[in-house]
């Protein structure tokens, strides 16, 4: 999926420039060290890079074709290796670092891929710096199963839109959350950040299923 992942999120995700636009919007001014969770092709990488040009970033993904796209992005735009950069090819479960490492760990529509989020979480937390911050945007179950339901068939009637996906490509996209996506409520997400040890947390945008979340320490 890496070559078409940016033409399928975009015609598969509503206002999806938007909604990376608003979580670089809600992240701190600065940041020495920073994670960011599901690298993809690079999207949000290219930003963190971007807003913290002294920063040491760290991007993790599970994929090693998506770690080389976004690899190669940040090499192009930075016109060459970058020293600050280290690429780790793992789950997010499984990622090793320093308590305290980092003074942002963000992430862009991959954290409903875990199932256990507390546990996740409660890793996280251990990562994240005093005065540090996690900062996501994700996608939400609602609270009800008629809201759920009423967010499903809005995205499914973006994605039939004019100009956006084929039956071919719904099929997909609906089989790869049905076998990949495992959704969260936000009062749920809410209850597993506090229990982690987190707090001031908000939830900044939100649009049908798609939400981006912040939460500091």
């Amino acid at each position: 999926m890496a070559e078409s992942y940016d033409s399928l999120i975009r015609r598969g995700v509503p206002r999806y420039d938007e909604m990376l636009e608003r979580l670089v919007d809600y992240l701190p001014r600065a940041a020495n060290t920073v994670l960011e969770l599901g690298c993809g092709t690079g999207n949000l990488s290219l930003a963190l890079a971007a807003r913290y040009p002294s920063a040491r970033i760290t991007f993790v993904d599970a994929s090693p074709e998506m770690i080389e796209v976004t690899r190669a992005r940040l090499n192009a735009a930075r016109r060459g290796e970058d020293a600050r950069f280290r690429f780790a090819c793992e789950r997010f479960e499984s990622f090793e670092a320093g308590a305290g490492e980092f003074d942002l760990v963000a992430s862009s529509i991959s954290l409903h891929h875990v199932v256990d989020k507390g546990s996740l979480y409660a890793r996280v937390r251990s990562l994240v710096a005093d005065a540090g911050t996690f900062r996501f945007s994700d996608q939400l179950r609602g609270e009800t199963e008629e809201i759920h339901a009423l967010n499903w068939e809005r995205w499914l009637d973006f994605c039939r839109g004019e100009g956006n996906c084929d039956e071919e490509e719904v099929a997909g996209l609906l089989a790869h959350a049905a076998a990949h996506d495992h959704y969260t409520p936000l009062s749920e997400q809410f209850q597993l950040l506090r229990a982690a040890g987190f707090r001031r947390l908000d939830c900044v945008w939100r649009n049908w299923i798609w939400g981006i979340i912040i939460a500091d320490v």
